[in-house]
């Protein structure tokens, strides 16, 4: 990756940065998925089952929020929906101390695993990967992904 193509990255995935923060995201961890726009227009995408929501296909990005015992914490979450379906999902870590910073790399490793293949209504996880408090904020982004996807 070049300095150039680094620095689009950055700026590509500032929507999921939370505000105020002083530094962009960590590269490593950023998503350029956040900076795509979904495809279709409001609508157009698949219902995702009978009775379901139907949500446009495309890559969605938000903050969660979540209180850990060092206070209010923020995660980054792309998801990419086909169907209503996640068929991959990426975090942003906006980790305010080393333990923090710690869970939601155990979070990231694991989430992938826990919610590909599933349909976007059916979203709610709890532990993950050991990181029981990460999940909530998980949670408060698939909220606004849901809205934004609709």
């Amino acid at each position: 990756m070049t300095t150039l193509a680094g620095a689009s990255l950055v700026g590509a995935v500032a929507g999921c940065a939370p505000s105020g923060a002083a530094a962009g995201p960590d590269p490593t961890t950023s998503p350029a998925a956040c900076a795509s726009s979904p495809t279709g227009s409001a609508g157009s995408g698949s219902a995702s089952g009978a009775g379901s929501q139907p949500y446009r296909d495309g890559t969605f990005c938000a903050d969660g929020h979540y209180v850990s015992p060092n206070g209010p914490e923020t995660i980054g979450v792309a998801l990419t929906l086909k169907s209503g379906v996640v068929t991959n999902v990426q975090i942003i870590e906006h980790p305010t101390s080393a333990n923090t910073r710690l869970y939601q790399r155990h979070f990231a490793s694991g989430i992938k695993d826990v919610v590909v293949g599933k349909k976007l209504d059916s979203l709610n996880v709890g532990v993950v990967s050991g990181s029981s408090l990460t999940g909530q904020g998980f949670n408060d982004a698939v909220s606004v992904i849901k809205r934004e996807a609709s």
